[in-house]
């Protein structure tokens, strides 16, 4: 800690090598600490202490203005902080703010954040789904296409949602049903749905994945 008694050359050498890396007593604003100590030392420091001296012909240059210095934080040695002044109690300016001041600019960051990550967390999460076009052919030209389509359109699962259809001809009088439909990729197996539909052999040959696309 810095002295606030001056009673030889060494005294003011721990002043001078204390000020080596800073430009006030409480660090880079002036405070009342700074009076104190400049009323302490009376006179300049010796030249050879630069530093101590450089300070001393900082705060002189204040003149009457040291009055208005802000009430110092940090505890002398031998003695308490130096008592604010009365501008400091009107005035009551922080202009490099306050521990209290931080807290809580990092209490309110700290809940803000919380509430986004709470927030996101409940937000639904995506449903992955596709949208199928599928070609079920019939055996030949006499099978009923009308009840083939209807057989089809019988086959649920959980995330299976029918879609529109057409008859397409594919040659001698035949047609395929070509339907489409929308599922959800967790829920639903295309290998299963195409094999389910299979399983009406009165009516259906085969079936093709026409088109497939993720949504």
């Amino acid at each position: 800690m810095i002295p606030t008694q001056y009673k030889n050359e060494k005294d003011i050498s721990t002043l001078n090598d204390a000020l080596a890396d800073i430009s006030y007593i409480d660090g880079y604003t002036p405070s009342q600490n700074d009076v104190v100590i400049f009323n302490a030392l009376g006179k300049a420091p010796p030249t050879k202490l630069a530093h101590a001296l450089r300070w001393y012909n900082h705060i002189k240059s204040f003149g009457d203005d040291k009055k208005k210095f802000a009430a110092s934080k940090k505890a002398l040695a031998g003695g308490a902080p130096a008592p604010a002044s009365k501008a400091d109690d009107d005035d009551d300016v922080d202009l490099f703010g306050s521990d209290e001041e931080d807290e809580e600019a990092e209490r309110v960051k700290q809940q803000r954040l919380k509430e986004y990550a709470d927030k996101k967390s409940k937000k639904p999460a995506l449903i992955a789904k596709s949208s199928i076009v599928l070609d079920v052919k019939p055996w030949d030209d006499e099978t009923d296409m009308k009840e083939l389509e209807k057989q089809v359109r019988t086959v649920e699962m959980e995330g299976l949602v029918w879609g529109a259809s057409k008859l397409v001809p594919v040659g001698y009088g035949i047609q395929k049903l070509q339907i489409m439909c929308v599922v959800e990729d967790e829920k639903v197996s295309v290998d299963l749905l195409t094999e389910t539909i299979q399983e009406f052999e009165d009516f259906v040959q085969s079936v093709d994945i026409a088109a497939f696309n993720k949504i």
